[in-house]
């Protein structure tokens, strides 16, 4: 039940000002991006994205910087995976001309525990009156290197070691 809930929640707005329409626009494909991955479907992940978006996620491989990169297909042919809870917070929306980027500390939890938080930094393009996501690359850290979000642990979690 608590992954159901978490998964419907927008990630966490600027509340110092207001957003552009662009800015909304952006935030409600990033916030459709969140509750895909919160559901644990890749596919529904993949269709806002364009076809040749790229995820990358960012971490330290024994000691030394490392990635790994899947495309918006392999996204697409993954299918569903487990339901996480993965909770954004303190957006900060960025939009020039057609494209924009959103990057968004977080926190996430998998398998009823604490997993780690970082960035996620979406690269979103306008096609058409639509925005698509490019690109999404995120950090995996532990903190202090990253924060918690600032609601604290999800009911039912235990906070991490």
């Amino acid at each position: 039940m608590t992954i159901a809930m978490a998964s419907a929640l927008p990630a966490q707005r600027p509340a110092a000002r207001s957003l552009t329409p662009a800015q909304s626009a952006v935030m409600a494909v990033v916030d459709s991006a969140m509750a895909a991955i919160n559901s644990g479907d890749m596919i529904a992940l993949s269709r806002v994205m364009t076809d040749s978006a790229q995820v990358y996620a960012a971490r330290l491989v024994a000691g030394k910087p490392g990635f790994t990169m899947r495309t918006a297909a392999s996204q697409r042919a993954a299918g569903r995976r487990t339901p996480i809870i993965e909770r954004g917070f303190d957006a900060d929306i960025r939009v020039a001309g057609g494209f924009a980027a959103v990057w968004l500390p977080y926190d996430l939890w998998a398998e009823g525990k604490w997993s780690h938080c970082g960035i996620d930094l979406f690269t979103l393009v306008q096609v058409g009156t639509a925005w698509r996501i490019v690109n999404l690359t995120y950090s995996v850290e532990q903190p202090p290197a990253c924060r918690l979000h600032p609601d604290g642990t999800p009911p039912g979690y235990k906070p991490p070691q």
